[in-house]
């Protein structure tokens, strides 16, 4: 006896066939994902509003006139007031301070970078016995609170200055040493951001470059370095918002009033402008601080994000 077999039924719209009445859903578009993918974006709208408003607001700001600001604070202004950006350049001492920051940040962002792919490459390509314990030394040092070192880290700095030779380039005012300074704190950050990174680079190439006859420290700099260009610019860009953008440490080591770096200086300009009544200055004053930050972040956009996606794509 033959039995023949009915064909599935085909829902109207040409969709899968149908389990017990209901047609099956493709993963990813239910309901729920829906209502998590709104959230998501409306949280990210919510984000970017909050950051980019108060910076559009400055931005504005620094173009009106000190009337129009204690009038309508909210308000667009009527021109483009240049007076504002040179006033505080030059009345504010806004430009010696722009110039100390790049001064040490060039200085600290350089050792930095250097000093911290160095040490990451071996700790990530290298066994040797302590290899772990330097690992966890570094990161030990994420957890240390910045303010529990200033104390000690003044005496350290000032008694820097009396040693022979070398003193006369240490000690407090000294751009040099609140660049080391700047690279201690950074130090621990930068090699497990590396470590990690390097560890990612393929060990195949590091091998072929060994049988070629490359050398240790050929192969650092003429292989691996440039393979791990895109984790260095990220790294890079997230210690120059850290040095550019740093107070407390130069608070402590910068005491003299023509070598304090563009965050005192604002600091300053901010305390003062109360009693002047400059607060459009003062708003001129953080724009000239953000250049550098926004030219920097557009100009290694891509860098960043190739960066930050690396060791996840590897």
């Amino acid at each position: 006896m033959t039995t023949t077999q009915s064909p599935p039924r085909v829902s109207g719209d040409g969709g899968s066939p149908r389990r017990g009445g209901r047609r099956d859903r493709m993963p990813g578009v239910g309901a729920g994902e829906k209502a998590v993918g709104l959230i998501n974006g409306g949280f990210l709208l919510l984000w970017g509003l909050i950051t980019a408003l108060p910076l559009l607001w400055a931005i504005l700001s620094s173009f009106k006139t000190n009337g129009e600001f204690r009038v309508d604070p909210l308000g667009l202004p009527s021109g483009v007031q240049v007076d504002n950006f040179s006033r505080a350049w030059s009345a504010a001492n806004i430009g010696q301070y722009f110039l100390n920051s790049v001064i040490v940040v060039s200085i600290s962002l350089t050792l930095t970078m250097l000093f911290g792919a160095m040490g990451a490459y071996v700790l990530a390509r290298y066994d040797f016995p302590g290899n772990r314990f330097l690992y966890y030394l570094f990161v030990g040092g994420l957890v240390l609170p910045v303010f529990l070192a200033l104390v000690p880290m003044f005496f350290v700095v000032r008694n820097l200055g009396s040693l022979p030779v070398v003193g006369q380039f240490l000690g407090l005012n000294s751009y040099l040493s609140l660049a080391l300074v700047y690279v201690a704190f950074s130090m621990p950050f930068t090699v497990f951001f590396l470590t990690a990174f390097f560890r990612t680079l393929p060990t195949s190439v590091a091998e072929a470059g060994i049988m070629d006859g490359c050398s240790h420290f050929s192969l650092f700099w003429k292989v691996m370095l440039p393979m791990a260009r895109p984790g260095m610019i990220s790294l890079a860009l997230f210690n120059f918002l850290g040095h550019w953008n740093q107070y407390v440490l130069p608070l402590v080591i910068m005491q003299d009033g023509d070598k304090r770096v563009l965050a005192q200086g604002l600091g300053t300009l901010a305390a003062t402008t109360g009693f002047r009544a400059d607060w459009t200055a003062l708003f001129a004053g953080l724009v000239i601080a953000l250049l550098p930050v926004l030219i920097v972040y557009i100009v290694f956009q891509k860098q960043v994000q190739a960066g930050l996606t690396a060791g996840v794509l590897k």
